[in-house]
């Protein structure tokens, strides 16, 4: 049964949790589910992200779904607990929580994890003082903090924490600061139904925004979030790929994220939805999705798929799972191109340089990054940084040129971290959002030219597709090799550079093509029939 396949990853990754959660309940960090904090002491503040477990814990005490050996253990609802204590514990006096450094004061890992225990807080019918009092702090903190940068996830779970905790805790306090997050949410969706994420549109953190709205929806029935959300899918709906895998690296914030519960609640007057989930899992079923199983980000999943299986839709509409008509989606704001010719389905990143994935049928042909040069002194310049692209569309394919980007490969040395540490320690705690806004530069946004150029050119004929790349360089003695990447990134995103098993297939070695007399590299693909 397809239900089945969103619960099935559950059972075998719930130890996962168990084995990352401080479990003695004579230990001063009992409920603390950060493992390098409280196991190896190899950090000296636990990431408030990670106490989000305790809602995927709260879904398999209470779910009755197959093959679920911590159906009403009591204690699974024991740890659930412990975890939520601790995050009220570990917490800031203000209620808000650390994730990477210390005072950081995360939005995310606050809102994730206020949302996490909220919603275990009511599965596991709890009625703590204690506890409550914290849940209230926490929100309280976040309707009055705005972080910096543009993530609309981020301020669409921050609206859905606040509509929880009001109702939970009969609190009428923050009504009016859910709803500004809420308008912030449809003031930054595009026209073309994508919502903003630093540089530009993420199909995957996109359908993470699509869940979380779903349940504001639900919970305030409103005709302008019906409408975002039916513009929402739509836009999601071009990027499901034909073997049910989605997103890539022509995403721009590199991710293969798919949170199924959304559609599954919007499928209730959107039809589409349903008809994307049903593509989802015909792909889970085969294999076809992400590894997520790393310690930060495991929980967002296991407890997404386990409310999608909870609210799944029995009656779904026939032939659901067929694959899309052909024809062409251009979303110019985005940079990002569909295209369906037949057998043939093209995904490409145009304000990427023409970053692309080729499927024939159900089988991947290409997970192209595009070029990437290693010199000699180690930097690595990339043609797939956001920014700076010259793009001609027509009818039978598309040709982008541009300059090559220094990828941002920074590691904080000890000397580094330690700065960092003292900064937060003497006066940072009290601006964490100018820090972080130093890191997003130094690790995400902006792009450094370097000193190459590509062209790409990419032409439907002859029943196929033909990729041409021109690579120039001002001088190619510094260079020490030239490919053609896959599942390659150079930013930093915590939910990026997972596996998914398109990656196997190869890198392309250009180095042999370097030419002697300082030309250009010259490179022609041909994918036929």
């Amino acid at each position: 049964m397809p239900r089945e396949l969103l619960a099935r990853t559950a059972p075998g990754l719930i130890p996962k949790l168990l084995t990352l959660q401080d479990r003695n309940r004579h230990s001063p960090t009992y409920g603390c589910f950060d493992r390098n904090f409280w196991h190896y002491k190899i950090i000296d503040f636990p990431s408030g992200m990670a106490q989000e477990f305790v809602l995927p814990l709260a879904l398999a005490h209470s779910l009755d779904f197959p093959d679920n050996p911590y159906f009403g253990e009591p204690a699974i609802r024991e740890w659930a607990v412990a975890g939520i204590r601790f995050a009220a514990r570990a917490a800031h006096a203000d209620g808000s929580s650390d994730d990477y450094f210390p005072y950081e004061r995360a939005c995310g890992a606050t809102a994730f994890s206020l949302l996490a225990c909220l919603d275990a807080y009511e599965i596991l019918g709890l009625d703590d003082p204690e506890i409550a009092a914290f849940l209230a702090r926490r929100a309280d903190w976040l309707a009055g903090y705005h972080e910096a940068g543009r993530l609309t996830n981020h301020q669409a779970l921050t609206a859905l924490c606040l509509l929880r905790a009001g109702a939970i805790l009969g609190v009428d306090r923050w009504g009016a600061a859910a709803a500004e997050r809420i308008e912030r949410v449809l003031e930054w969706q595009n026209e073309e139904g994508w919502f903003q994420e630093y540089e530009g549109a993420d199909p995957g953190y996109h359908t993470l925004t699509i869940s979380v709205l779903a349940r504001i929806e639900a919970i305030r029935p409103d005709e302008r979030l019906r409408h975002a959300l039916e513009r929402a899918v739509d836009f999601a709906a071009a990027f499901m790929h034909p073997d049910g895998s989605y997103g890539g690296e022509y995403a721009s914030r590199n991710t293969y994220n798919y949170f199924p519960h959304g559609f599954e609640l919007v499928g209730a007057w959107l039809p589409m939805a349903l008809d994307m989930n049903d593509r989802f899992l015909a792909g889970l079923g085969n294999g076809r999705a992400a590894c997520f199983a790393d310690d930060h980000i495991v929980g967002h999943h296991i407890w997404n798929y386990l409310l999608a299986w909870r609210d799944f839709r029995p009656v779904r509409s026939l032939g659901s799972s067929a694959p899309a008509a052909d024809g062409r989606r251009w979303f110019p704001n985005a940079g990002l191109l569909a295209e369906r010719r037949g057998d043939w389905s093209l995904f490409a990143a145009l304000n990427k340089g023409g970053v692309f994935a080729l499927f024939r049928g159900e089988t991947l042909l290409a997970a192209d990054s595009h070029v990437s040069i290693r010199l000699k002194d180690g930097r690595n310049a990339v043609a797939h940084m956001i920014g700076g692209h010259d793009v001609q569309l027509d009818g039978d394919g598309f040709r982008v040129s541009g300059a090559l980007g220094f990828a941002k490969q920074k590691q904080l040395k000890t000397f580094e971290l330690l700065v960092l540490r003292l900064v937060m320690l003497a006066g940072g705690r009290f601006f964490p959002n100018l820090i972080r806004r130093l890191l997003q530069r130094m690790l995400i946004t902006g792009k450094r030219a370097a000193p190459f150029r590509y062209e790409r050119i990419c032409r439907h004929e002859d029943g196929g597709w033909t990729v041409t790349d021109t690579i120039h360089a001002d001088d190619w003695s510094g260079v020490q090799s030239v490919a053609l990447g896959t599942g390659q990134t150079s930013i930093y995103v915590v939910m990026s550079r997972t596996y998914q098993p398109g990656q196997l297939l190869d890198w392309t070695d250009l180095t042999p093509l370097i030419p002697s007399d300082g030309g250009p590299i010259r490179h022609r693909r041909r994918f036929d029939p």
